[in-house]
């Protein structure tokens, strides 16, 4: 007699069981150095997770290994997602530093056909409206998501950073960085960090040293800070 794998699929303290779970990001590394710790709880739990990532990256200002950044980056969101346990990653071409005139409508399409013709997954997983860092791209692929939940009925799981957190490292290295007060945060989630720093790694071009990535997981320590975005229909 088969055994549904919904009533062995082990739990995972705040988040759903879900069976499958796209991740909407705007650049290579956002799912590693953002969602990283979240996507491994997901994956330990059994959940395919599946990634969307609309740009090559190839604007950035970090460029710790020589060459084309496009091609560069396309590479390491391979192996950072290979660390994570990653399912399936698609990667569009759109302009680094520019989605936002590319249209929510359009990016929503993209998120549409990135969920292929099969079974719906349960949720979409995505940045906070702020974008975290205040990055334009990060809000239009939190847009994108958004519309495109809008249109399928599904959830949508915002990546968020507490207040305090956010002040902090605003403060430290003078970028814009938003957070959201415990009132608005619906799950804080117990993580470890192992596969996220490896898949960070992975990202040679932009882990350098210095960067604010290494800072910020010091200061979240062991816990991710998650809101909904569009809640569940039982949340």
């Amino acid at each position: 007699m088969s055994v549904s794998t919904e009533t062995t699929r082990p739990s995972v303290p705040g988040l759903p069981p879900w069976r499958r779970a796209l991740v909407v990001v705007a650049h290579p590394d956002d799912e590693s150095f953002g969602l990283g710790a979240v996507i491994d709880r997901l994956v330990s739990a059994g959940t395919a997770v599946e990634v969307l990532c609309l740009t090559h990256g190839e604007a950035s200002t970090l460029h710790g290994v020589e060459g084309d950044l496009a091609v560069l980056r396309a590479a390491e969101l391979d192996r950072a997602a290979e660390a994570l346990g990653i399912s399936r990653t698609v990667l569009r071409s759109y302009p680094d530093g520019g989605l936002g005139g590319v249209g929510t409508d359009l990016l929503a399409e993209e998120v549409v056909a990135a969920l292929g013709d099969g079974d719906l997954p349960d949720a979409l997983l995505t940045f906070d409206p702020s974008g975290i860092t205040g990055h334009p791209d990060h809000r239009a692929a939190t847009d994108a998501a958004l519309a495109a939940a809008a249109r399928l009925d599904l959830p949508v799981l915002g990546w968020t950073l507490p207040a305090d957190v956010a002040r902090d490292l605003a403060e430290e290295f003078g970028a814009p960085f938003a957070g959201h007060g415990p009132d608005d945060v619906d799950l804080v989630l117990p993580v470890t960090r192992r596969r996220q720093r490896v898949a960070a790694a992975a990202h040679a071009s932009q882990a350098l040293p210095e960067s604010v990535l290494w800072r910020r997981l010091e200061l979240l320590g062991d816990v991710e800070h998650l809101r909904w975005l569009r809640p569940p229909a039982r949340a």
